[in-house]
């Protein structure tokens, strides 16, 4: 699986780059058919008196379709990294539900009519 990750209005971070590859292989553990997965770290305005807040934009492509988490924010990038992630694996186990199928079973009830075709 390739990985990507990019950071804008802001250096590059190891540290973050790594947490970013944690996600991922948690993810991984999710799905295994996971194509590549691009992550955008970015600071987009300077606010002087409130700290600039962190957003994380996730595109995850697995076959057949791409799965994307944009405009998870928070002053603390590892929390913003963290809701952003945890976004993506909902969206990928909605996904791989739909890909299965998973409609309820139908009821089978013991008495009157259905009970007399059994």
């Amino acid at each position: 699986m390739k990985i990507t990750t990019t950071f804008r209005d802001m250096p590059p971070s190891a540290s973050l780059q790594a947490a970013a590859e944690r996600w991922v292989r948690r993810l991984e553990q999710v799905c295994d058919r996971i194509v590549d997965c691009h992550v955008v770290i970015e600071r987009p305005h300077r606010h002087h008196l409130n700290g600039s807040p962190f957003q994380i934009h996730i595109v995850t492509s697995v076959p057949g379709d791409r799965l994307a988490v944009s405009h998870q924010t928070n002053k603390d990038v590892y929390v913003a990294l963290g809701d952003a992630f945890r976004a993506a694996r909902r969206q990928l186990l909605d996904h791989i539900a739909q890909q299965r199928d998973f409609v309820k079973a139908p009821t089978v009830r013991f008495g009157g009519l259905a009970a007399s075709k059994l």
